[in-house]
């Protein structure tokens, strides 16, 4: 808020002085308070969508790593099929060989 004062002084001559002032009380307020809210709703807005963001792919990763583990399992399993069958054969031929 501002207001301005005029002050008007005469001389014991008869001449008139005219003052001008402006005062401004704006200084004393506080002022941008809705800004300051909005702009901490912003900001816990965006720090719950980043949040949201690195748990999800937190859990991408794990998934990740789930079928990554899976897939070495399966491999594992194959492999020691393989033996089985190898194991078997070598049996089988070392079977033959003494009939």
């Amino acid at each position: 808020m501002s207001e301005e004062r005029i002050t008007e002084t005469r001389t014991p001559s008869g001449n008139t002085h005219t003052t001008h002032t402006v005062v401004t009380d704006d200084g004393h307020r506080s002022s941008g308070g809705g800004a300051k809210w909005g702009l901490v709703i912003i900001l816990a807005v965006a720090v719950i969508a980043a949040i949201v963001i690195f748990s999800q792919m937190s859990g991408a990763e794990v998934a990740k790593d789930n079928a990554v583990t899976d897939a070495a399992n399966s491999v594992g399993e194959a492999a020691g099929q393989v033996g089985d069958a190898a194991q078997s054969a070598g049996e089988a031929v070392q079977d033959s060989v003494t009939e």
